[in-house]
């Protein structure tokens, strides 16, 4: 929708799964890698403003096409420092809401900030239809646009006229179904999974960090409350590589499986040469961090035997 093409630059978050910069190499454009605050973890507002200023002060470098923040694990990034950027260089955000269904950011739901939001809907999201997602968007041209493409990019005419390519990408009936069907259980999901946060929080919290526990419902003022995550995974960092794997290890002994944070993007073999704007935190979360079981139909029972399996190593 936005015209990247061979050449151009698209400014997106590197502490991400790689389907935040797998569509930048799609459209035979650069993908510059942005990291990550300590609060949320996601895309920092000084590393992306630090980005642009040197990527503006070069004479031969257009500016990007396009900024790609994340809303990793369900926390909001930081949206308003990120759209003021935005707005400054006149660039827009694609909000990459694939974990985020149902969360907030001061009220408004992720996905709705930027030009344009996506959500997934793949099998382990907060709901699903078994794959697919969605695209949202206030620009009437970006949705009309997409749904023509999405459908082999047919011109109107009675017979089957292409001046475009296009793609098939749309949802069958049957998927879009179950997803409505779920959307009327989303709020109950999530808060399902913030439980789940919850409990963890409250019997490891004195062993590990957790992302943003400032969201936690026992210190939450719901008044004032600018940041509301979805919870989609609880996450802990350990002290080490070692007592990371210790853990994972130890669950996968019972048959139950946890897995490291996202490796960040610019320490992937395909996208290690391009350029990265940030600090080693990303890096250290890859090393220490490690996602726990969290389904919505988790029962109390199976919480439990993890956080036992878990205290019983320390």
């Amino acid at each position: 929708m936005l015209g990247v093409g061979k050449g151009d630059t698209v400014l997106t978050q590197s502490f991400t799964f790689a389907a935040s910069a797998f569509p930048v190499a799609y459209q035979h454009a650069t993908p510059v890698f942005i990291g990550s605050e300590k609060e949320t973890w996601n895309m920092d507002p000084n590393a992306l403003e630090d980005a642009l200023k040197q990527i503006n002060k070069s004479t031969h470098q257009q500016l990007p096409k396009a900024i790609i923040p994340v809303h990793l694990y369900g926390m909001p990034a930081k949206m308003d420092e990120i759209m003021a950027i935005a707005k400054q260089y006149n660039i827009p955000v694609i909000e990459d809401a694939a974990e985020g269904l149902g969360a907030s950011y001061k009220n408004q739901k992720l996905g709705t900030f930027g030009d344009i939001g996506i959500y997934s809907f793949n099998g382990n999201k907060i709901i699903t239809t078994s794959g697919g997602g969605a695209l949202v968007s206030d620009n009437e041209d970006y949705v009309t646009k997409a749904r023509f493409l999405a459908t082999q990019a047919r011109d109107n005419a009675p017979h089957y006229e292409h001046t475009q390519i296009g793609y098939n990408y749309r949802m069958s009936n049957i998927s879009a179904g179950i997803g409505r069907g779920q959307m009327e259980v989303l709020n109950d999901h999530v808060k399902r999974r913030r439980e789940i946060w919850q409990t963890y929080y409250n019997e490891l919290n004195d062993i590990f960090e957790f992302q943003n526990p400032s969201d936690s419902d026992q210190q939450i003022n719901k008044s004032t409350n600018q940041l509301l995550s979805n919870r989609w995974l609880t996450t802990i960092v350990t002290k080490s590589f070692e007592q990371r794997e210790a853990i994972r290890l130890a669950l996968e002994e019972q048959n139950i499986e946890a897995r490291p944070l996202w490796k960040p993007m610019h320490l992937q073999p395909i996208f290690k040469a391009y350029p990265y704007y940030g600090d080693r935190l990303s890096e250290q979360l890859f090393e220490k961090g490690l996602c726990l079981p969290s389904g919505s139909n988790m029962t109390e029972e199976q919480l439990l035997r993890v956080i036992n399996i878990i205290k019983s190593l320390f």
